[in-house]
């Protein structure tokens, strides 16, 4: 332990040469995932240490999205539990209070997040996101976990050193080399498996490839007003013009077939509207009307549409709001395998485009009154995310690389249809089906389409998350374990993606890491047995509710 606090205290210090040292376990990403496998694995008396590509802790959970989707929380143990625990403290004291009580917020959330409470439990999910991040903060340096921020993986060939089908280390762009005995990626891109040379997939399968329902291209509902298409071209009734951003003129293939996008990106936004704490929107130097004009144009279409409609803003504590449902449509395609600088542009393409939204909505006369007027007193707060311009920090990356391991996690196991459950459950999942919106596109009719979205809660019950589908392939690499970027399809990945859950597996990892140590085997050969018991001693929940 002395040598776990002296290296950490070096590395928060920067210290030349404390990165260079070996370590039993090596976490990269500062995902909640990476924070929880870390602290496990510290807890299991291993010397770890994480790497977290920004300056921040937490990943998109510290960054915006603070309305948490825990449908059941009853199925969220172990370090999450704690975590959660540690939030409904903080928020009990009345000091955490600022222009409104605790009783005055939870009405406003209740029916808005699972009523953000489990008070049995004394778990609290939904909270200020600076607020989350001292406590994870705390939780890594009550562990003893060294924490290296600012330390993205290099790009060229020699970022992971591989021996005998085993990573030996990795190097940082800062040409810093941290070695170790075991890996874990916990990044939301899945960067280090990819630099391992673990097959992954990105986009979404054929249908036929797994026999499932609702993989594949898919079209959806019409953007618009009932079965009206809103008009697409930039001038509008004039095809000449050309198709407004980011809308193909056809479908790419048939409905069904695989292809490589994924659901769309966006900035989850807090919001004030407590003047003492408000900053206002201002419109963004790289506004590009177009981006927005779908939006307008449908709004005119329809304009007794509530905001909510159009974006969410769900209540957070102190008057604060998680907003989603700003999603950049189409924005993000080459973005799951692109450079870090090409990675930089695209994320500030979708800063611009929510900045902008938000100034649309409360600006553009065109908008129906009363969502201007709704949106008004709304603005930036100024204790959220001070050092980035009072705008979060992480872009929010619903889908990226999927591992092919071991066990691929399939929509039979979600449903479980006859009883397909996934063996050597380590996690429970229990969230619908939800993919965002992947493209929109022109139907044979000419109006303009969604594609790929979902929405679908039927026959999901809490499911099993096989240990498994965390490991690739033996023959690709012994000692690396992905809970993020596991192994799954793109239709159970819509209901596994949750934060909480990657938590969960992200504990699961750090405990299996520590396990394969102990035992000098490969992860693929870690004991379930052995691994279940330390989890359940640890808290976690891996039965199935009947």
């Amino acid at each position: 332990m002395l040598k776990i606090l002296c290296l950490s205290l070096c590395l928060s210090l920067g210290l030349s040469g404390a990165a260079t040292a070996a370590h039993d376990v090596v976490v990269y990403g500062d995902t909640l995932a990476g924070i929880s496998a870390a602290i496990q694995a510290t807890r299991m008396q291993k010397s770890v240490v994480l790497l977290s590509p920004t300056a921040h802790l937490g990943g998109v959970a510290t960054a915006g999205l603070t309305a948490t989707d825990m449908n059941r929380s009853p199925t969220i143990g172990g370090i999450a539990r704690e975590f959660y625990g540690k939030i409904y403290d903080y928020y009990l004291q009345p000091s955490a209070w600022r222009g409104q009580t605790r009783a005055e917020f939870f009405e406003l959330s209740l029916k808005r997040t699972y009523t953000g409470k489990n008070d049995a439990l004394r778990m609290q999910w939904v909270y200020e996101s600076h607020v989350a991040e001292k406590i994870l903060e705390s939780m890594l340096r009550t562990a003893g976990v060294a924490v290296v921020r600012r330390s993205r993986i290099a790009e060229n060939a020699s970022a992971v050193e591989l021996k005998d089908g085993r990573m030996v280390a990795l190097r940082t762009e800062s040409g810093e080399r941290f070695a170790g005995r075991m890996f874990v990626d916990a990044s939301y891109e899945g960067d280090l498996m990819a630099r391992a040379g673990v097959s992954s997939m990105i986009g979404r399968e054929s249908n036929r490839a797994y026999g499932e329902t609702m993989n594949g291209i898919r079209l959806a509902g019409v953007v618009g007003a009932g079965e009206r298409s809103v008009d697409p071209w930039i001038r509008p009734g004039d095809p000449t013009s050309g198709l407004l951003p980011y809308i193909d003129r056809a479908l790419w293939g048939s409905p069904g077939e695989q292809d490589t996008r994924t659901q769309t990106y966006c900035y989850r936004l807090t919001l004030t509207n407590d003047p003492a704490n408000r900053l206002p929107i201002v419109k963004p130097a790289n506004f590009n009307p177009l981006w927005h004009e779908v939006m307008v144009r449908t709004l005119q279409m329809a304009p007794d549409t509530p905001l909510q409609k159009v974006m969410s803003l769900t209540p957070m504590p102190n008057r604060k709001t998680d907003t989603n449902q700003v999603n950049f449509i189409g924005a993000n395609r080459d973005y799951q395998t692109a450079s870090h600088r090409e990675r930089e542009r695209i994320d500030q393409l979708h800063r611009d485009y929510a900045i902008g939204t938000l100034w649309v909505l409360a600006n553009d006369e065109r908008v129906p009154a009363p969502i201007r007027e709704e949106l008004k007193p709304w603005g930036w707060p100024k204790d959220e995310f001070t050092d980035h311009g009072n705008f979060p920090h992480q872009l929010y990356i619903r889908e990226a690389r999927r591992m092919r391991g071991v066990f691929v996690m399939k929509e039979e196991n979600l449903r479980r249809e006859g009883r397909v459950d996934a063996g050597h459950p380590v996690a429970i999942g229990s969230y619908m089906l939800d993919s965002h919106v992947v493209s929109r596109v022109l139907d044979a009719d000419g109006r303009l389409r969604n594609e790929g979205s979902h929405l679908d809660g039927r026959a999901i019950r809490p499911y099993g998350i096989s240990y498994f589908s965390l490991v690739p392939q033996k023959a690709e690499c012994r000692n690396l374990l992905v809970p993020v970027c596991l192994s799954s399809t793109h239709v159970a990945y819509t209901s596994i993606r949750m934060e909480p859950v990657y938590m969960v597996l992200g504990q699961a990892a750090g405990a299996a890491a520590a396990l394969a140590l102990d035992r000098d085997l490969a992860v693929q050969d870690v004991p379930y047995p052995e691994l279940h018991t330390v989890l359940a001693a640890a808290g976690q929940i891996m039965a199935l509710p009947q």
